[in-house]
């Protein structure tokens, strides 16, 4: 057990440390190229600042992986890795997603082909054999056939995609919730003895705290801050729904049924999710079209209220990490379905507090406008 962990560890700092390599040279790249993100009314930055940061998530997470995982072989006769044909699939989907957002960030592609690939990536995995199976009591429901589950599947894939997409739009809050996420799969698939996933997880997580250092601390005006741009959120997304699904897939063949697995995977991508519900919501309520961008995420509305970036940032890893333990202490005392309904109440609790928030912040200037008449 020890072993496994110091194995773990290092492909965490490994990977770390090919993103402290990696993204000084994209900056450099970019810097040559001319490829920034350049501010305009809907973003928040109001500095040109580089936009390929995503680009070193990838090699850097298979670099430090396959490196620990091959010596991790070599030293344990009888634990070979071994590779189905939905594990192919998967890295053969990741590297199209990944591809899809460098091009996207290079030359800009419309939502409907972006769409389009993460369709083709997210229907592969199901007819490779890997998809939800069992909805563990969700709405009383357990053991689903195929024609359920690999719909919910290509849905779930899809969803996270775009939900870690579009909740990028401050400095960290897409690589922090990310690495919140995949520190709480990496829990569970250790618990599981899945020591192989739990590399390859550590291998994402190492190259997200490089990012994050210069995403959060870089300076704009030396040309050391840098965004991850699609070609890191898609790819984020794209593993934490892997993930999801992998995690929550019942198969006795690799470990043992737990009723709480659907519950921890669902609690660890709350806030991406439901903020792009909310958002979708609202937009169809005013009638205005679901993909178009606005201002409207939980983050603009944190800083309407009137905190800064940070803040708001924290706020939104403190409002997470609140779900998951409120989650954890509920997961054995309440059904599924409950946990749901609860949460739900919580979200909309927050954003009515928010909300208030923000009309105390328009008051003065309401009574500006008065006073000026």
């Amino acid at each position: 057990m020890t072993d496994n962990v110091l194995f773990i560890i290092a492909a965490f700092f490994l990977s770390m440390v090919c993103g402290f390599f990696f993204i000084p040279q994209i900056i450099r790249f970019c810097k040559e190229k001319g490829l920034y993100d350049k501010p305009d009314g809907r973003k928040i930055h109001h500095n040109a600042i580089p936009r390929l940061g995503g680009i070193s998530f990838l090699p850097s997470m298979l670099l430090a992986s396959l490196i620990v995982i091959v010596v991790y072989n070599q030293n344990y006769a009888g634990h070979q890795v071994t590779l189905s044909s939905w594990s192919i699939t998967f890295f053969f989907c990741l590297l199209l997603i990944y591809g899809v957002g460098i091009v996207d960030d290079l030359v800009g592609l419309g939502a409907k082909t972006k769409f389009s690939v993460q369709t083709i990536a997210a229907i592969l995995l199901p007819m490779s054999g890997l998809y939800i199976n069992n909805l563990y009591g969700f709405l009383g429901l357990y053991e689903i056939p195929f024609s359920v589950g690999a719909p919910l599947t290509v849905f779930i894939i899809i969803f996270a995609c775009n939900a870690i997409n579009l909740i990028d739009g401050i400095d960290g809050l897409s690589a922090g919730l990310s690495l919140l996420a995949l520190t709480g799969f990496l829990i569970c698939f250790f618990r599981e003895g899945l020591h192989t996933y739990c590399m390859l997880i550590a291998g994402l997580m190492g190259v997200l705290v490089s990012f994050l250092y210069f995403n959060l601390w870089g300076d704009a005006k030396k040309g050391r801050k840098i965004f991850m741009g699609d070609s890191g959120s898609l790819t984020l997304g794209f593993i934490l729904g892997f993930l999801f699904v992998k995690f929550t897939m019942d198969n006795p063949n690799v470990r043992q049924f737990r009723l709480d697995s659907m519950i921890l995977a669902y609690t660890l991508l709350i806030v991406p999710t439901f903020d792009v519900v909310r958002v979708s919501l609202v937009r169809l309520y005013h009638r205005k079209p679901i993909f178009k961008a606005d201002k409207n995420h939980i983050h603009h509305k944190l800083m309407r209220a009137g905190l800064s970036q940070h803040q708001t940032l924290l706020c939104i890893l403190g409002l997470a990490v609140s779900l998951v333990i409120v989650n954890i202490l509920l997961i054995n005392t309440a059904y599924f379905s409950v946990i749901v309904i609860i949460n739900i109440v919580l979200w909309i609790l927050f954003n009515m507090i928010v909300n208030h928030r923000i009309k105390q912040q328009m008051l003065p200037v309401f009574a500006e406008v008065e006073d000026n008449r």
